[in-house]
């Protein structure tokens, strides 16, 4: 296994509009998350990154193809649009995406953090 490297940062930092990304760099992976002023949605993000990583990693979908498909996605986002790129039908990683997520609400319900307000605080950040 790669080494990995799961960082905090400011929102604005993001390579783009996201909440979490991950990408390789020097031989170790790279996982970035948005600054909320809240360990445990932190490190819920993380967890979502890390096994979607684990998945796409696994089936071989290029992470320049998931980059891609998220800036598209982001350009052509409708005003109001508060849907995640990896949720839309023709996203190369819907599967992982959606698997992830299941994950996180998983860990999220054990935490005994509420999804509403999770969700809430990670919309948030896109505003």
């Amino acid at each position: 296994m790669k080494r990995v490297l799961i960082q905090t940062i400011p929102h604005s930092r993001q390579r783009y509009e996201t909440v979490g990304d991950y990408q390789a760099a020097h031989g170790f992976v790279l996982f970035s998350v948005s600054e909320m002023g809240n360990e445990q949605y932190e490190a819920l993000v993380a967890l979502h990154e890390f096994v979607e990583w684990v998945l796409v990693t696994a089936r071989k979908i290029p992470l320049v193809k998931i980059d891609d498909f998220d800036r598209q996605f982001e350009t052509d986002r409708d005003l109001g649009d508060e849907s995640e790129p990896g949720d839309a039908p023709e996203a190369p990683y819907r599967v992982e995406h959606r698997f992830a997520e299941n994950i996180e609400r998983l860990v999220c319900a054990e935490l005994g953090v509420h999804w509403d307000d999770y969700n809430t605080a990670v919309l948030g950040l896109h505003q």
